[in-house]
Order: C-alpha cells, then sequence, then structure tokens
C-alpha cells in the first residue's frame, strides 16, 4: 500500500502495443473545442505566463499542466479539462514559458524542474478558490510531483489532491530509452521543436545563446546537455536531471497524490515504476497498468471517456483518499 494492483484498463483491439496506443490518440483524437479565457500573468523574475480558464463561478478549481512541446489546448489536456468542467469544477490549463504560442521574454524557458511557475500559478489563482486540484501530464507531472514535494508554505493550504499520468519520475533514464533506435520518432519530433525555439532565443539573446551548436545535438540528453542545463543553472544534463527528477520528492508529498503509468510506455524506463517505494508511501499512489502507451489510455468506443479522465475523476472525487 499504496500500489493499487490489477489496474483496470482495457485497450482497444486494435492498438495493441505501446507505440499504437501513443501515437493513435496524439494523432487522431478531436475533442469538442472549448471556450477557455486567457489570462497573462507576469512571474516574479519579470517574465510570463498564459492561462487558459474555463471558469463559471466555482469554489473548486483543476489546474492542468501540459508535456514537453505541449500546449493548453493539446487535445489530451482539453479532454481533462471538459470532463472536470462537466462535473462542476472550474479548470485552469496553464502554458509553460515559450508554450502558448509567443516565444517569453527571459533566456531562459521551461524545463521539468522548474515549479516555481507552477507556483506562481498556484499563487495565482488561490486567491479565489478554496479548494484547489493538481493534474499533470508527463513532463506536468514530473513538475507537479516535485512541486508538491517541495516547501511552498501557506500556499500549498488550499492544495486537496494531485493526479500525474505518464511521468518521468527518473528524467535521465527517460531521456536515454527515448533516444533510443526504436523511440527516435519521438525524439527526432521533440528535437525539431526544441531546437527551433533555441532559434528564435538566439535572435533576442545571440550573446547568450551559440546555435551552431544545435548542429552536434542529436538526442535529448546532448539538448539538455548543451542548452537546457546551462541556461538554467545546472552544471550539465545529469545534474539537471538529479535535480529536477520528482521520484526524490515522493516521500515529502503531505497530499492524496495518484501516479498512473502504462507499463508498456515507451517513454518511461524502468526506474519509473518504483514499486519497491510506492509500498512505502502513505498518500502517494501508483498505478502501473500493463497498456496504456504514453499519455494514451484511448477508450474502447467512442462514447468512453478516456480511462486516465475516468480514474483522475475518480480519485479526486473519492472520499476514501484520504
Amino acid at each position: 500500500m499504496p500500489i493499487i494492483e490489477n489496474p483496470q484498463y482495457s485497450h482497444p483491439h486494435l492498438m495493441f502495443n505501446g507505440h499504437m496506443q501513443t501515437l493513435f490518440p496524439a494523432v487522431f483524437r478531436n475533442p469538442k473545442r472549448l471556450r477557455f479565457d486567457r489570462e497573462r500573468i507576469s512571474t516574479p523574475d519579470g517574465d510570463f505566463l498564459d492561462l487558459d480558464w474555463l471558469s463559471a463561478g466555482r469554489n473548486k478549481l483543476v489546474i492542468i499542466s501540459h508535456g514537453l512541446e505541449g500546449n493548453s489546448q493539446r487535445p489530451y489536456m482539453a479532454g481533462m479539462a471538459k470532463v472536470f468542467f462537466d462535473k462542476g469544477y472550474d479548470v485552469l490549463n496553464w502554458n509553460f514559458r515559450g508554450c502558448g504560442g509567443e516565444i517569453n521574454k527571459k533566456p531562459v524557458f521551461y524545463h521539468s524542474g522548474a515549479s516555481y511557475d507552477l507556483a506562481a500559478v498556484v499563487s495565482h489563482a488561490q486567491r479565489k478558490y478554496q479548494n484547489l486540484y493538481l493534474i499533470g501530464f508527463s513532463l506536468g507531472g514530473n513538475l507537479t510531483l516535485k512541486y508538491l514535494g517541495e516547501n511552498h508554505g501557506k500556499q500549498q493550504e488550499k492544495i486537496r489532491k494531485a493526479v500525474t499520468v505518464s511521468v518521468p519520475l527518473d528524467l535521465g533514464g527517460s531521456s536515454d530509452l527515448i533516444s533510443k533506435w526504436e523511440n527516435r520518432l519521438y525524439s527526432l519530433n521533440f528535437l525539431i521543436s526544441l531546437k527551433q525555439k533555441i532559434r528564435q532565443k538566439a535572435l533576442i539573446f545571440p550573446e547568450l545563446i551559440d546555435v551552431e551548436k544545435l548542429k552536434t545535438i542529436h538526442t535529448l540528453r546532448a539538448f539538455d546537455d548543451q542548452y537546457t542545463a546551462p541556461l538554467h543553472g545546472f552544471v550539465d544534463a545529469e545534474d539537471y536531471y538529479r535535480q529536477s527528477s520528482s521520484l526524490y520528492f515522493l516521500d515529502k508529498i503531505k497530499i492524496p497524490t495518484l501516479i498512473i503509468n502504462a507499463e508498456n510506455d515507451p517513454f518511461l524506463s524502468k526506474t519509473c515504476y518504483p514499486k519497491t517505494l510506492g509500498n512505502q508511501m502513505e498518500l502517494v499512489y501508483m498505478e502501473f497498468p500493463k497498456n496504456g502507451g504514453h499519455v494514451g489510455f484511448s477508450p474502447r468506443t467512442r462514447k468512453e471517456r478516456y480511462w486516465s479522465e475516468k480514474r483522475a475523476l475518480e480519485f479526486i472525487e473519492m472520499e476514501n483518499y484520504r
């Protein structure tokens, strides 16, 4: 306890492996468009974050964080937002720095350990709500868990529960796995987008960013070594992974929290399924279904909810999860 045994997820028959369960919903899911209201807030260091709201004046709010090179409008974000909004929650989908459609002002951008930006979002949101719930996907899940394991004082008093999906708890192991030959499609896709952001940044900060290094970068670890780490005050990629991996913050989380990682997730290394640690946790629940892919969990029929959305709602609404 609290490893949740025998998770009840059944994948569509045609999606028979982790790659298909990852790619099909990412490419073909087309959820109903929602009428978000955008708000821009300033960060303590003089940058900005773009927040997208579904608000009906309720007293409980779900804050949802996206994954690497995602944004607030991705299908998995909109799908989760709709489920909770329809059940009586206000929803805030926020964009990491540089992910809302406009490059941010500072040389830094977002990264897996940038919990200070989630802290800014929570601080802004809690002024209007008595009950906050956090949900994070992939990188956003790591960010959420790290934030919850840190001491942010009274700022966290209104946070009741959290759910994270497809989380690279061990950033180093996952970075190396996604760069293996069988997963190169994913890493190349991320690198194309990340390299373009570096080129945009270099136009604004040419004295800080050397785009020539991009020619030698073919893995996410190399990108983090040359750009993410030095831009954000880390010695190198390994130092960045060590300081930012949420695996090392789980034992300090003080609210009921659910981690959902499919065992066939092509992004997650074996160290992202810490069953021994999970059995020692009192408030961090771990659920490792055999199938689901990465941010997948497609339903078997179109009339059903995505399983991750169903589980998130169940966990947040069930009273017996302290």
